[in-house]
């Protein structure tokens, strides 16, 4: 076996480890997750419509880590996230007792919640996932549809609590296979295609740029200052665009009769078995764009890509697009490319920004 083939078995091992951490973790999940159902619908009728004041659920935490010394997971927060999981999900879910014989009005708070009717609803995924998952996805989500499609993405991509919170910051939801592209008239299979547009969001927030960096320089320069920030931030980058996805390399060299080209950055999609050009651009799309890297995927092919791959695909990332107008211009070509946008980190307030110093006086003065 050659390094290629270490890595890869490597990767195929640790892919195997973490199925089968998940499957044990659900079972485990289950059990917390009916714990907490159950508690807090007992917590609930007693806080929102009950005889309980202000300050019991402080009161109760504070109590319980007397009675449990060292007991984790019951803090005045958790308690409340535990009453909106209860109260989130107390339509959509039918909760009956474990046995005939537990009652809430004994204080038996174990619960077994059970599989909903709605066709939608992977139950597996649900409980395959941790309480902190689900309170982060409650948190940030405002629809039914929007739920249970981070948790379906948390269950099969064992994503962490903090990868989550990254893909919610970012709204994958509602940005997740809106990208425009011809992937359906260029590539081979109609599978293939389902999952390259999958694999793309029409719009990345890349809030490790600095915003006030761009719009003060040349626009080849402005490209420059991106390109640095996403090779530093390579792996929060790679967590943005998907976790399929594999550095190559920046200003990736190609020569084609005698000609030299130079790829801005190169990866490699493991789904799609593709190698994924992406070039940046640090302003509105223009279609002159394409060309260029219909050349570039043209050169990957022929030089670059390996009998067993699937064809390289390409991807315009740029400040802003017309989307219509993008939609009609990459429509023709023969090479499989799509065009996204890109923001950074959020841009301060107008008010705020009018109250502040110019910035050639800021450096005055620094």
């Amino acid at each position: 076996m050659n390094v290629t083939q270490y890595i890869e078995a490597v990767k195929d091992i640790k892919e195997a480890i973490l199925r089968s951490q998940y499957r044990a973790a659900a079972s485990v999940n289950k059990e917390q997750l009916s714990l907490y159902y159950g508690i807090e619908s007992y917590v609930s009728a007693n806080s929102r419509k009950g005889f309980w004041g202000k300050g019991a659920i402080e009161q109760i935490s504070a109590l319980l880590q007397k009675e449990l010394p060292g007991l984790r997971g019951f803090s005045t927060r958790s308690i409340k996230n535990m009453r909106q999981f209860y109260e989130e999900w107390e339509g959509i879910i039918n909760r009956q007792p474990v046995a005939a014989d537990l009652e809430l009005d004994e204080n038996l708070l174990l619960v077994e919640i059970r599989q909903p009717v709605a066709d939608d609803f992977d139950w597996q995924d649900f409980l395959s996932i941790g309480f902190s998952h689900h309170t982060e996805i409650i948190a940030k989500t405002k629809t039914l549809e929007e739920r249970l499609f981070y948790i379906h993405e948390c269950a099969i991509r064992h994503w962490s609590k903090y990868t989550l919170r990254d893909y919610l910051k970012a709204d994958l939801y509602h940005h997740q296979g809106k990208l425009p592209n011809n992937f359906t008239q260029t590539l081979p299979d109609t599978k293939q295609a389902i999952k390259a547009i999958r694999s793309f969001k029409d719009e990345y927030l890349l809030d490790f740029i600095n915003i006030e960096a761009l719009d003060e320089q040349e626009e080849d320069l402005n490209e420059r200052v991106i390109e640095k920030a996403i090779v530093a931030n390579v792996k929060k980058f790679i967590m943005t665009f998907g976790q399929d996805f594999s550095f190559i390399g920046n200003q990736y060299r190609i020569e084609m009769a005698g000609e030299e080209m130079f790829i801005d950055l190169l990866f490699f999609n493991r789904e799609l078995n593709s190698l994924v050009a992406v070039e940046l651009k640090s302003g509105k799309f223009r279609s002159s764009y394409l060309g260029q890297l219909n050349t570039y995927l043209s050169a990957l092919d022929s030089h670059v890509r390996k009998p067993h791959e699937n064809p390289s695909i390409g991807i315009i990332l740029c400040r802003e697009m017309n989307q219509t107008f993008v939609e009609f211009a990459v429509r023709d070509y023969n090479k499989p490319m799509g065009v996204a946008t890109y923001r950074a980190s959020e841009e301060m307030p107008e008010r705020l920004r009018r109250a502040l110093p110019a910035i050639e006086d800021l450096k005055k003065l620094l």
